[in-house]
């Protein structure tokens, strides 16, 4: 009698997390804090700086990043608590057919922000490292959009692997970036924040900082159904939630003020590092 061959799913796709395959609160901050590194944050934070002094820029931050923050925080307790993801959650909530619309709505936006991420390297690396041209473009596209796939066909093994390398460096190599561009700055970072402040309110800034993430966020359970329970799913999504959106809106910010862009990448090539910004850019996404 021939064997049946059975498929393991290593991301308990359709079910629940069992607790051998959980992991520490080490790990899932850093792969919620990955989560959170995303390059298309950055317009925000330009949009920040280009609309408010610093003194408002850091208050939306704060009141725009607790009200996020709270937000994905309960939501991380509930997916490490359950151990379900965002779509075994709404068909608890809305029935099998009923979390067609809620999932459809969160994978649309998502594939749109990605593909976001992803020119936001082809683009800028194909103008500095391959002549502009449309077909190199495409060609970074394509490889980027390919390493970007093959991290979430191998599931949380690979982002574990990933978030572990990529967090790091481009925290550490970002900040730098950051620290550098201010201080060959045009007087203090509030001087050259107040070169640019528009008629923002600070309402109206926390609302973009809400706004910016609040739709992959809202995916938060996919990620912290990994955790070893709730406490540690709460704890790290609200802290990573906090430090990795206010890095990546220091970063569109400081590049406004300092080269008028919207990218850390802009910023790094303009300080003369320009396979660091490489580096950077591509881990981020």
């Amino acid at each position: 009698m021939k064997k049946e061959q059975t498929t393991v799913d290593i991301d308990f796709a359709e079910a629940a997390v069992p607790q051998y395959a959980r992991r520490g609160i080490v790990t899932m901050f850093m792969i919620m804090l990955g989560f959170t590194f995303f390059s298309a944050s950055m317009w925000v934070g330009q949009e920040l700086a280009d609309g408010l002094d610093f003194g408002g820029f850091l208050v939306s931050l704060i009141i725009g990043g607790l009200i996020l923050s709270l937000y994905t925080g309960l939501l991380g307790y509930v997916g490490a608590e359950t151990g379900m993801s965002l779509d075994l959650l709404a068909r608890k909530a809305f029935g099998s057919k009923g979390s067609y619309l809620p999932s459809a709505m969160i994978s649309f936006t998502q594939i749109g922000w990605f593909g976001v991420g992803i020119a936001m390297f082809a683009i800028p690396v194909a103008n500095e490292l391959l002549g502009g041209s449309t077909a190199a473009e495409w060609a970074l596209v394509i490889i980027a959009g390919a390493c970007m796939t093959a991290s979430a066909y191998f599931g949380i093994k690979s982002l574990t692997l990933i978030s572990y390398i990529a967090v790091p460096l481009v925290a550490i190599l970002g900040t730098i970036a950051m620290v550098m561009a201010v201080s060959r700055g045009d007087g203090t970072i509030i001087d050259q924040f107040a070169k640019s402040s528009g008629t923002l309110t600070v309402i109206g800034g926390a609302g973009l900082v809400i706004g910016s993430f609040v739709s992959g966020g809202t995916a938060t359970p996919n990620f912290s159904r990994f955790a070893r329970n709730g406490r540690i799913g709460a704890i790290t999504t609200v802290i990573a939630f906090f430090i990795g959106n206010s890095l990546m809106f220091f970063f569109g910010a400081i590049s406004s003020v300092y080269v008028g862009g919207n990218d850390i990448f802009e910023v790094m090539i303009n300080l003369g590092l320009f396979y660091l910004a490489i580096l950077v850019l591509g881990l981020n996404i």
